[in-house]
């Protein structure tokens, strides 16, 4: 397998690299981003596909299977891993692009991903002091967030649909058809977790307050219709013949048996739920650490296990305050994610890359917990006042008022 083997690959994969820098740079406007910030981002996220591509190449990897199978022939469309080869395939046939240049769109989609998680977490910080600031910055340039998501494969574009979750969440209300773009988005790589967006956006849409009884019944039927027709179909999808507990049950202990397999695996049956749950956020540890790849995940690990617990902290010491984003979809989703994915996942390769389907909604929250808004200096309505006005203001006196001598 080669990167690329005719000139064409190579004029291709140039093209894609410059295609994406124009819409990289358009979307960054919509996100309110700067060109400057936005290009370094997508020069960012290209350098990890480079790595990406080199690791594939050198140790194997999914991302390789990918383009073997699409490349082998047509398929018929399905969701899921057959979702990833049609696209592949319709690339492959449609630009003639080789593996470079195929890397190079996946690169895009989770380019863009980054771009919304970044424009979302400079919004909730944006009168925060410079420290929260540059955390948020440090947060999006971590290595494990761009590493996973620049290759062939399901997580660039679930990372998309996650980003894009993520910015429509900080106006829910007015942002409907961008959760409808990003459940699509991962309904065609993840159908089961679409299921699960559906559900927070179902759960936040009738529980808001701010929402008038009209909008509240309108929006909240289409979401528990869409809902009660995605869940079984992403439960199907996912092994769950039946939605019973018993299924489920199977499902669960099922899943922990598979993902023992491997280097990374860890003996998740016999742990609490609570464990499980720590297992698959924060590990492995920095002592836990066996290769270069590993520490480097650890130390993104530590970064977050910090926000997490001071984000926790603010919160129980704030519990009123007022946030611009709706908690509520945010929350349910990343609860509901985090809890079934933990408690089927044993294999922290695994739960490397697939956290980051959920995660950036706990940093949003956390982060925008943290620290307190910055006292904004008020300005006046009117035109500027005149030096006779200013000297009333100074001294307290009203027109027509004398100053009353001491």
């Amino acid at each position: 397998m080669t990167l690329v083997s005719t000139a064409w690959h190579v004029i291709s994969a140039l093209l894609v690299f410059l295609a994406g820098m124009l819409l990289v740079t358009w979307a960054g406007r919509h996100f309110g981003t700067g060109s400057r910030r936005s290009l370094a981002l997508y020069a960012w996220h290209t350098l990890f596909c480079l790595v990406y591509c080199w690791y594939v190449l050198k140790y194997g990897g999914d991302a390789i299977g990918y383009y073997r199978t699409a490349r082998g022939g047509a398929r018929a469309f399905d969701v899921g891993t057959y979702g990833v080869v049609y696209l592949t395939r319709l690339l492959i046939e449609g630009l003639g692009v080789s593996l470079l240049g195929t890397f190079l769109v996946y690169n895009l989609f989770g380019s863009l991903g980054l771009l919304a998680f970044d424009a979302s977490l400079r919004v909730v910080t944006r009168d925060k002091s410079r420290t929260l600031r540059r955390l948020a910055t440090l947060i999006v340039f971590l290595p494990s967030v761009s590493f996973w998501s620049s290759g062939i494969g399901k997580d660039a574009l679930s990372f998309l649909a996650t980003g894009l979750a993520l910015w429509a969440a900080l106006d829910l209300q007015r942002r409907i058809p961008l959760i409808a773009v990003a459940v699509a988005i991962m309904l065609l790589v993840r159908p089961h977790m679409a299921g699960m967006l559906v559900m927070g956006v179902s759960l936040a849409l009738l529980l808001h307050p701010g929402t008038s009884l009209a909008r509240r019944v309108l929006l909240g039927s289409v979401a528990l219709a869409v809902a009660a027709a995605l869940v079984p179909f992403g439960l199907e999808y996912a092994g769950v013949k039946s939605p019973d507990a018993e299924s489920l049950m199977s499902y669960v202990e099922g899943r922990q048996g598979q993902n023992m397999q491997g280097g990374g695996a860890v003996d998740i049956s016999s742990m609490s739920l609570p464990m499980k749950l720590f297992t698959y956020l924060f590990r492995p540890l920095p002592f836990e650490a066996h290769s270069i790849f590993a520490l480097a995940a650890a130390v993104d690990n530590m970064i977050l296990l910090y926000l997490f617990v001071m984000g926790g902290r603010a919160m129980l010491r704030h519990p009123g305050r007022r946030y611009q984003e709706n908690r509520l979809f945010l929350w349910s989703y990343a609860l509901i994610a985090w809890l079934m994915l933990g408690m089927t996942t044993a294999n922290l390769g695994i739960s490397l890359r697939q956290k980051w389907m959920f995660t950036p909604m706990l940093i949003l929250l956390f982060l925008s917990a943290l620290g307190t808004p910055r006292p904004q200096l008020l300005r006046p309505a009117g035109p500027p006042l005149t030096p006779v006005m200013q000297i009333y203001q100074r001294y307290g006196i009203r027109p027509g008022q004398q100053r009353r001598e001491p």
